[in-house]
This record gives C-alpha cells, structure tokens and sequence, in this order.
C-alpha cells in the first residue's frame, strides 16, 4: 500500500522504495524498463503499463519482484480509466510515452499530429484526472519532455510543441493535484539506441554532440533512470523540469 509518510532521507539507498508501488508507462521501451528494473530493485511493486502485452511481459520477466501487466493506450480514455482501476492505490508513476510526428510541415499528417499530442499531452492530463485520487500524498507524477522544446529544428514542431506543452502541463498540475507531485525530465541527446538508424554515422554523429554540450558527452540510459530517481525521490521538488542534456539546450 501506498506510504503516507515522506521517504526519511532524499539518498537513493538501495531499497528506498521498499513498500512503494510504482506505475510505469512505457515500461516497454528501453528507457522504461531500465527505470523498472531499478525501482524493482529498489524495493518497489510494479505496475507495468504500455500499448504492447508481449514487450510488458518481456520487462516483467526481467525483474526482481512483483509487477502487474496492464496494457493501456494514452489516446483512450476508457483505457486510462481502466488502468486506474486495475492499479488502485500507488505512490508513484513515471510515464514515459512518445509518439513523434517529425516531417516537413507541409507533409504533416493530421492522425500522427494527434497521436503525439495523446503521448504528451492529453494522455498525461488523463493520466492526473483519473490516478491522482488514487497516488499518496507524498507521491509524484513525471513525465518525458525533450530538448525539442529548448531547441527547435526543421522538420521538429510537433516534438517541440508537445514536449513544450507538457513543461507548462507539468506546472498547472503541480498546483491543481498538489501535495501530489508533479515533475517531468527531459532528456537531450542520449544513447538509448534510438539513433542506431544512423548507421556508420552514428559515432561522427554522437561525437559532435559531445564536443558541442558543456558537459562534452552524451547521455546514457542510467542518466535518465537516475533523474527518474531524483525526482521520484525528493519529497521538496515539484512543477519542474530535470533537463538532462549535457547543456545541449544552450549551445
């Protein structure tokens, strides 16, 4: 059940969500299942949630105690509604969720423009509607935004709008849901595989990155996990944005 007193200490001890139930949206794709597997690890139960059982299933397997399966499309109220109902009280949920309609604005098409916006910002805002009644008060809600939003470029806009909307969504629930806490990182460029397309050039590519971010590297998946952490973690941050990008959003 979930706990109504605030973690003792903002360290990431090795079972500090001992107790905790977690949500997890997403919990399929790379990012996600790393972020269960450390929470599981951690201590927490899961719940494991995402438009795919079998990639739900493959996580599960992979962890160290209890999780759920609970298949759920952000673009489907009734859906969301039905994950509510299936994950009952918790303390925490992270979602991960991405839909990007990247292309040319002429070419545009209006389904994908729709079914980014479901990912980032509509499915977020249902997400607080019908689980927030059901988190513990000291619990948090964070999401992903993207450097997109810092940092517009060509053949971009929607990624930069949606994660830009979900930023000041992030904001407007903090005070709607409070004490509920509501965070969202935002990754910059960071090596989950999803640059593998690239080819022989994905090394020249990550090497510009590096020498372009103050931080002269670019991110790795346990980066993100270890915000995910933070911001689940720290009983005194809310209404932000953890921007992990290396400072690319400023060069």
């Amino acid at each position: 059940m979930p706990s109504s007193t605030a973690p003792s200490s903002t360290a990431l001890d090795g079972r500090f969500l001992d107790g905790r139930r977690l949500v997890v949206i997403g919990a399929g794709s790379r990012t996600g299942r790393l972020i269960a597997r450390a929470a599981s690890a951690a201590g927490a139960d899961l719940v494991l949630a995402g438009p795919d059982p079998r990639r739900l299933e493959w996580t599960a397997g992979e962890l160290s105690g209890p999780a759920l399966v609970a298949p759920v499309d952000l673009a489907d109220e009734d859906s969301i509604a039905r994950l509510a109902r299936q994950t009952g009280a918790f303390d925490h949920l992270v979602s991960t969720a991405a839909m990007p309609a990247n292309g040319p604005l002429a070419e545009l098409d209006l389904a994908a423009v729709q079914r980014a916006f479901a990912a980032k910002v509509i499915g977020p805002l249902l997400l607080a509607k019908h689980l927030a009644g059901q988190a513990a008060s000291v619990g948090s809600f964070t999401f992903f935004s993207g450097v997109a939003a810092w940092r517009p470029a060509p053949e971009r806009t929607v990624m930069a709008t949606t994660n830009g909307a979900l930023a000041f969504l992030v904001q407007a629930l903090a005070v709607e849901i409070a004490p509920v806490r509501v965070n969202a990182v935002s990754p910059g460029i960071v090596d989950t595989g999803s640059w593998d397309g690239l080819g022989a050039d994905k090394e020249a590519f990550l090497r510009r990155v590096a020498e372009r971010n103050p931080a002269r590297r670019v991110g790795t998946p346990d980066d993100l996990v270890q915000a995910v952490l933070f911001a689940m973690n720290n009983p005194y941050v809310t209404g932000t944005v953890l921007h992990v990008d290396g400072g690319g959003r400023l060069a």
